[in-house]
């Protein structure tokens, strides 16, 4: 019998790649928000989930984590995470802070705890990253940059656990049907009314230009399937790759970074984030 721990599995990539692992006949351990987020999760699929309430944030529910566990663990994917938006000139320092808290330190937090458990089982870790992890768009720096950050603490612990066996993947959604995408014209706009007055009027042709882009994000977004699918082969297949992409224009956007040059790379992304060519 294989075990998983998954976190932020109350809703979207987290939630989906719970249900997809326990109908594949892995017992899952969700890490979720509330009681009736964990209700959910068991109600589709009662025999196979096991719901613990978890914020990564908190530094007694993660050092508690072992004792939620079985005995065997042979995997965690680690999900949990926010999306902070806005430009950086007039992003406050405590949403920062709490872009890298949860998508970096709580993650890393979660790794560490389980980290025994999985040296035991020679078990795996998979990361949920982002395109947004290789490609940094303008009014969305600090979510990226957490991802960036994410995706240099896999590559060090793949090279850092590999004399143990365990394997460190890192799955990398395009944009993808979810609760965050969906929510995100009201996000923007929460996003705006904390803005100064003054950040409103300098950044107005940039918000503009967010308020068209994301409904065209809204109608590329893949299926969440894409997502947990390559959870899956991640933490099943026998020669696991580093990074595994999901989703429409993931693939192109590695392919983009990885030629392109920086400067063709800078007008493209300006250009699908609505960022104004000149003000006056």
């Amino acid at each position: 019998m294989t075990s998983v721990l998954v976190t932020g599995a109350s809703r979207g990539i987290g939630r989906a790649a719970a249900l997809r692992l326990a109908s594949a006949g892995w017992d899952v351990y969700a890490g979720v928000r509330s009681e009736a987020d964990g209700a959910g999760l068991v109600a589709g699929a009662p025999d196979r989930v096991t719901p613990i309430t978890l914020d990564v944030t908190d530094a007694e529910q993660v050092a508690a984590l072992p004792h939620s566990l079985p005995a065997r663990l042979d995997a965690v994917v680690n999900n949990a995470g926010v999306a902070v938006g806005g430009a950086i000139e007039a992003l406050p320092v405590d949403q920062l802070r709490h872009q890298f808290e949860v998508n970096v330190v709580g993650q890393v937090a979660v790794t560490q705890a389980v980290l025994p458990l999985l040296r035991a089982s020679r078990g795996r870790i998979v990361f949920i990253s982002s395109i947004s992890g290789m490609l940094a768009s303008p009014m969305l720096g600090a979510y990226s940059a957490s991802k960036f950050a994410i995706e240099a603490v896999a590559d060090a612990l793949r090279n850092e656990l590999r004399p143990w066996g365990i394997a460190v993947t890192l799955v990398e959604p395009g944009q993808i049907d979810t609760d965050i995408w969906r929510g995100a014209p009201d996000e923007l706009e929460r996003t705006v009314a904390g803005m100064t007055p003054q950040h409103r009027e300098l950044y107005a042709k940039h918000i503009e230009g967010m308020r068209r882009a994301i409904p065209r994000a809204q109608k590329m977004a893949s299926p969440v399937d894409r997502v947990s699918d390559a959870v899956l082969k991640a933490l099943t297949a026998s020669h696991p790759k580093a990074r595994y992409v999901a989703g429409r224009g993931a693939g192109i956007s590695r392919t983009f970074k990885r030629f392109a040059p920086t400067s063709v790379t800078d007008r493209v992304l300006s250009a699908t984030s609505g960022v104004p060519r000149k003000l006056a």
